[in-house]
């Protein structure tokens, strides 16, 4: 087999390899770091599937590795990101203790690592979603929960202050999160095969207005850029079916 055969599944497990230091980071209280490797994990997810079609070289092995390693790098990193945002929201102290109500309660952040696990295994035996999404995908959510600790280092906002440590907040965001990936909800491709505008004007547009909001807003830009990818497919759709 020529070694272009294997290039697919080493950008796989390099894709797993980021999502591994980036729960190192998490835990060391590190969230850019964190955000960093996540991202570029995404980064490794994308090309995988790229070259594994321009080699002919997908497979069942293949499948299989990339959800394995989304379930670390966009399932894992942020439950524990969630994880440690409740923590510090509810003051537990370390060493953790299994007595302790609050350690329970921040327990729950997981699930948005259960909710990224199965909208996974959903994905992979869901023949609507060769050229769409149906549910938010794991790595959008996750650099949306990714960014949340970061906006709060960086914030000065009092309102956002406040309900980035408030417990029943993040609680929601985890159940709200896991719902979203997994909800009946139609979002468009963001895959772009050509620039032709009449044909992919709301991709087009839609990467346009996120590069806009990532330039005048920066990290605080990523959790509007996911928020508003799923009411505009939510509105696009309605507009469509009238």
């Amino acid at each position: 087999m020529a070694i272009q055969k294997y290039i697919p599944n080493l950008l796989t497990m390099l894709n797993l390899f980021c999502g591994c230091l980036a729960v190192v980071f998490i835990f060391q209280n590190k969230p850019i770091l964190a955000f960093a490797f996540v991202s570029l994990g995404i980064f490794f997810d994308f090309f995988d599937g790229f070259f594994a079609r321009l080699f002919n070289a997908t497979s069942e092995l293949g499948l299989q590795l990339d959800s394995l390693a989304d379930m670390i790098t966009s399932g894992l990193v942020p439950g524990a990101t969630m994880f440690v945002l409740l923590t510090n929201a509810l003051n537990v102290t370390e060493p953790f203790s299994l007595s302790d109500l609050n350690f329970w309660i921040a327990s729950l952040g997981f699930i948005v690592t259960l909710g990224s696990c199965y909208r996974l295994a959903n994905f992979n035996i869901d023949t609507r979603q060769t050229d769409s999404f149906i549910g938010l995908p794991t790595p959008a959510n996750a650099l949306f929960i990714l960014s949340l600790p970061i906006i709060l280092r960086q914030t000065e906002s009092l309102l956002l202050l406040g309900l980035l440590t408030t417990p029943l907040f993040l609680l929601s965001i985890c159940v709200i999160s896991a719902y979203v990936l997994n909800a009946e909800i139609p979002l468009f491709s963001l895959k772009i095969k050509n620039f032709s505008f009449s044909k992919y004007a709301l991709q087009i547009s839609f990467v346009i207005f996120s590069v806009v909001l990532l330039i005048f807003l920066q990290i605080v830009a990523v959790p509007l850029i996911v928020i508003s990818y799923v009411l505009t497919s939510v509105f696009y759709n309605n507009w469509k079916k009238k």
